[in-house]
């Protein structure tokens, strides 16, 4: 099977070098061609271009003639060895599409070499869908260029499956595809080969399983391809128009989606739960062995991440939902429900820090297993707003290395024990309004807040639902009214300016306050806590 595999690759070569129709950059529209294989029934001495003679393997294709609108289809129910590089270009309208036909169970594409199954190389516009990919040696799908942009990849309802889900003691390798990273799909490196990028691509419907790492993104930094470099030496190509949407990445050992040099990425109604699975554990000496987080940024400006679900992580280090890193700028969390993992946010800016970046209407809860912060570092997050984001049983909460930033309409419910800090500093510029604390003291800098129960509508911390607001609740209406955002964390339009991520006019719920004696012992056991924290912090 394997000089199956190098004849395919060789034909695709040739086609290219002499010139003939086939895999090259400007490919013309005409007719379709289909290949059809077909693992059970085919015979490699068939044609492969009709429906009734499959070949058996892609060996069995001879005389490929390959153009915009190609069809490669694997009949369902078959596996299909698979290791194959491919540079060609369809077009928007009739792209070259790789998937399946007939009934039964998906067709599975997979090698157990340590490569991929798919390489796309200097490819636009190429489909891939409807299949079953495994590679318990190697990874899924590299997407690089060499010679030119890439347009227009799409992979659809693809089942990603056994790609070394096994417990590691480093970060892994990105430079060198999907198998050496252990990825369902690679597109460049870290660092990257070219100058070129990665435009327009979209991965949806997927599921990831049982694999070391889901969607790693990735780009080009600068001409010398050095992505740790001083500031006057960024100078990153971008890529443009990423999607991925609907898409479930599950039981991993490592990271589910990674958002690195993208210009107006959407990562949309996607899941990530029990990724970064690794790491759970200090060293012997208390250090971190090493850190990864399920869906991050890096590098990457005017990008969106919302409306996912992450929950289940162990890594130590990291475990996170809310990650900007590197040099990432005018990106957005919304509407993420993050839900028991080692904690909420950890940003790591670099440089001359992140600029412009917004949390808003995002749901938190049992995220406690760690510290959350704004910011590692003096360089700190600029501008930063943190808004309409509710947080429960969340452990110690650092609003610290802020610059000219704004925090407004939160709830904020650390477990018991835990604290909040902030920095006091007037002429950093940041504005605390409006924000409710519950189980922790009332900062210093946020004149006015509100330090009462929130009026939850119930007590199933499971139950997303439980965190709307009783209409009795004292936050109805009481946030800042902020423009911007139409939606709340429940998809519904907002309704009233209250503090956390509900913006409705609250449930038929009962409203169960405090009475005196318990909020008088509430606050006493909240001042304890904090001078005790304090005193462990000056003379640790």
């Amino acid at each position: 099977m394997k000089k199956a595999n190098r004849i395919l690759c060789l034909l695709l070569t040739v086609s290219i070098l002499f010139g003939c129709v086939g895999f090259f950059s400007y490919a013309v529209e005409s007719d379709r061609n289909y290949y059809y294989l077909d693992s059970v029934n085919g015979d490699d001495a068939n044609s492969g271009t009709d429906i009734d003679s499959p070949v058996k393997t892609l060996g069995g294709l001879k005389n490929l003639d390959i153009k915009a609108g190609t069809h490669f289809l694997f009949r369902n129910g078959g596996e299909y060895e698979c290791a194959s590089t491919l540079t060609c270009n369809g077009t928007k309208d009739n792209p070259i599409v790789i998937s399946s036909y007939g009934d039964g169970e998906r067709a599975i594409l997979y090698t157990n070499e340590k490569t991929e199954v798919l390489k796309l190389f200097d490819c636009s516009y190429v489909t891939v869908s409807d299949l079953h990919i495994k590679a318990p040696n190697g990874g899924g799908i590299w997407i690089d260029t060499y010679n030119q942009t890439s347009e227009g990849i799409v992979i659809d309802n693809v089942y990603f499956e056994d790609m070394q889900n096994y417990t590691v003691h480093s970060r892994d390798d990105f430079s060198r595809g999907a198998a050496a990273a252990r990825a369902a799909v690679m597109v460049k490196g870290l660092p990257a080969k070219s100058r070129y990028a990665v435009n327009d691509l979209t991965i949806s419907n997927c599921e990831v399983y049982n694999c070391g790492n889901g969607f790693m993104i990735w780009g080009s930094w600068n001409d010398e391809q050095a992505p740790w470099c001083e500031e006057e030496d960024i100078d990153p190509v971008y890529n443009e128009g990423l999607l991925i949407k609907n898409c479930y990445l599950h039981e991993m050992d490592a990271e589910a989606v990674v958002v690195g040099m993208c210009d107006g990425a959407l990562v949309t109604h996607c899941r990530s739960i029990n990724c970064c699975q690794g790491g759970a554990e200090l060293l012997e000496n208390g250090e971190v062995e090493y850190f990864t987080a399920a869906m991050w940024f890096w590098g990457s400006r005017n990008s969106t991440i919302q409306y996912c679900e992450i929950a289940g992580q162990k890594n130590i280090g990291d475990g996170m939902a809310v990650d900007f890193d590197s040099y990432t700028h005018n990106c957005t969390y919304q509407y993420i429900y993050s839900h028991d993992n080692v904690r909420f946010m950890c940003n790591c800016p670099n440089h001359s820090g992140h600029h412009n970046n917004t949390v808003r209407y995002c749901l938190s809860v049992n995220d406690n297993k760690g510290r959350s912060t704004t910011a590692v570092g003096a360089q700190g997050e600029h501008n930063f707003s943190f808004y309409n984001n509710t947080i429960v049983n969340c452990g110690e909460f650092q609003f610290k290395n802020l610059f000219n930033s704004y925090i407004a309409n939160n709830i904020i419910v650390p477990m018991n024990g835990a604290t909040f800090a902030y920095d006091v500093d007037p002429s950093r510029g940041n504005v605390f309004e409006n924000n409710c604390y519950y189980n922790v003291m009332t900062p210093l800098v946020d004149i006015g807040a509100m330090n009462t129960v929130p009026g939850f509508s119930g007590t199933d911390y499971s139950d997303v639902n439980s965190f709307r607001l009783s209409k009795d609740s004292p936050l109805i209406g009481a946030g800042a009214k902020i423009d911007g955002a139409e939606a709340d964390f429940y998809g519904n339009p907002i309704q009233s300016n209250n503090i956390g991520c509900y913006g409705g006019t609250g449930t038929d719920t009962e409203y169960k306050g405090e009475n005196i004696i318990e909020k008088l012992f509430r606050i006493i056991r909240n001042v304890f806590e904090t001078l005790r924290h304090e005193i462990y912090v000056i003379f640790d």
